[in-house]
């Protein structure tokens, strides 16, 4: 069984590749992922939420303070409030992603079988047989 390696793909390989599929120079499309790069961040640095339908959306959220260990020394450390930016998967992303690994889900059957009925069998209940306590040697 082979395991699957991810590869690092980077900015210069997508837009050789964008600049091949449109016939655009490598220089255009260069400056054109560059300048939508640069709005991503300044849209993030104001606070700004940016929604990309099918691809996903993009926030920042406030992080609170808190206190942390270190885990190699065990001291306690002050951690500040920051701010993080987070990314939720769009439908499209999720699907193309998450259901390629598992093609072959099973899926609900159109006609389920009838549950089978089992009889109960009522009883009394029974007290549990009793236990006297060892003897303790303690003087108390």
């Amino acid at each position: 069984m082979t395991t699957f390696e991810p590869q690092t793909i980077t900015k210069t390989e997508l837009v050789n590749r964008i600049a091949d599929q449109t016939g655009q120079t490598k220089v255009v499309v260069k400056d054109i992922l560059q300048k939508f790069l640069d709005e991503i961040i300044d849209e993030l640095s104001q606070g700004n939420r940016l929604e990309f339908r099918e691809f996903g959306v993009f926030e920042v959220r406030k992080r609170a303070a808190r206190r942390a260990q270190n885990p190699r020394t065990l001291e306690k450390v002050e951690v500040p409030a920051k701010r993080v930016v987070k990314f939720k998967v769009g439908r499209t992303m999720r699907e193309k992603i998450c259901e390629e690994d598992s093609p072959s889900r099973p899926t609900a059957p159109a006609n389920p079988p009838e549950p089978v009925k089992v009889p109960l069998r009522l009883t009394t209940p029974t007290a549990p047989p009793t236990r006297k306590p060892p003897p303790s040697n303690s003087p108390f």
